[in-house]
């Protein structure tokens, strides 16, 4: 137990000091650091690439949020489970360095509130990027004559280079702002993609039924808060990382509720039940009629505004309880007005300017 001990800490105390090179020679990169972690949120999965794919592809939309969903699920899993530190708070605790400290800069982005590991960012970007690479080589090269060919493989050649390029960002990204540990990200990244191709090899999802995405919501939900109350029944508190955000965070404003282990729930799980009713909902259907570059792009281009304009509103938080509630009905808003209302407006104003025509 000793030496496990002593390997995280010479781990951790070596991530540290990686975090420290990382700010001291490329402080000018600071902006691309934060551009990356922002662009690595799973929040641009539901508002950007769902809206992208789902109207271009949509068993390709379908795919990416279940994803996403259930690997951040996993995630949150994994963190309590593996009690992770986080070095902008480990720093200043642990007794593996002497006086004085290695001093490292917190972010905006830096006070994530739950444990670290595996990287949430890291692991969400693997997986979503890794769903989306994968369909896009199963679209372009669904031969075999074309797979082997010269140009399929630049294809692949190029959009694995892209994939892993955006990997490398990201977990450099979440190491240079001092949120997580190297071996954080690479475990969040190995993770990812484990997810995304078990997703690879299921088709049930692009046929559920309402009542399975309820069963699947139920459940997921279940476990995690059964699994939360009762490792606190036996005296866990899986929500010790709480206080040492709120203590060691040099910028109160930064310790958000939006990034608590409970908000990423009710955030996937609102998404996943959204998802289910708009793919069950009587507009759906009727905008299955719908085709056409024209409704493509319409639906595209007014989905990325309007969940756009959507997004600034942000819940209260004076009353976590609230929170809780509204970001569940917020996250399922998402795909509903994606999938189904969107969809049929759009197709209704095309229609009306035919009859005008």
């Amino acid at each position: 137990m000793e030496a496990m001990t002593g390997l995280m800490d010479a781990m951790s105390g070596y991530g540290v000091l990686a975090t420290e090179y990382l700010q001291t020679n490329y402080k000018d990169a600071q902006s691309w650091f934060l551009f990356v972690s922002w662009a690595a949120d799973l929040r641009n999965t539901f508002f950007v690439f769902l809206p992208l794919w789902f109207h271009l592809k949509e068993s390709v939309g379908i795919k990416l949020i279940w994803v996403a969903v259930i690997g951040d699920w996993l995630n949150l899993v994994f963190k309590w489970i593996l009690f992770g530190e986080r070095p902008y708070w480990w720093v200043h605790e642990t007794s593996y360095f002497s006086e004085p400290r290695p001093h490292i800069e917190q972010y905006p982005m830096t006070c994530e509130t739950g444990p670290g590991s595996p990287s949430g960012h890291a692991m969400g970007a693997a997986g979503v990027y890794y769903a989306m690479v994968t369909s896009i080589l199963v679209m372009l090269l669904n031969k075999k004559r074309k797979r082997s060919s010269t140009k399929g493989m630049y294809i692949r050649g190029a959009l694995w280079t892209f994939f892993w390029a955006v990997q490398v960002c990201v977990c450099l990204s979440r190491v240079f702002i001092a949120a997580h540990f190297p071996h954080q990200v690479v475990c969040g990244v190995l993770t990812g993609i484990a997810v995304a191709e078990a997703f690879n090899r299921v088709q049930w999802i692009y046929t559920a039924s309402l009542k399975q995405y309820c069963g699947v919501t139920l459940f997921l939900t279940s476990f995690a808060v059964g699994f939360y109350l009762l490792l606190k029944a036996v005296g866990v508190d899986l929500l010790w990382t709480l206080e040492k955000a709120q203590h060691w965070c040099v910028n109160p404003a930064w310790v958000h509720m939006d990034s608590t282990p409970f908000a990423s729930l009710l955030r996937n799980m609102g998404t996943l039940f959204g998802l289910g009713l708009g793919l069950h909902s009587p507009l759906y259907t009727e905008n299955k009629k719908s085709s056409g570059a024209a409704y493509r792009v319409g639906c595209v281009v007014s989905t990325l505004l309007l969940l756009h304009l959507f997004d600034s509103i942000k819940p209260p938080t004076h009353t976590a309880a609230l929170f809780y509630l509204l970001s569940f009905c917020k996250s399922a808003t998402v795909p509903l007005a994606t999938v189904s209302i969107i969809p049929y407006c759009v197709s209704g104003l095309l229609n009306m300017n035919k009859k005008h025509v």
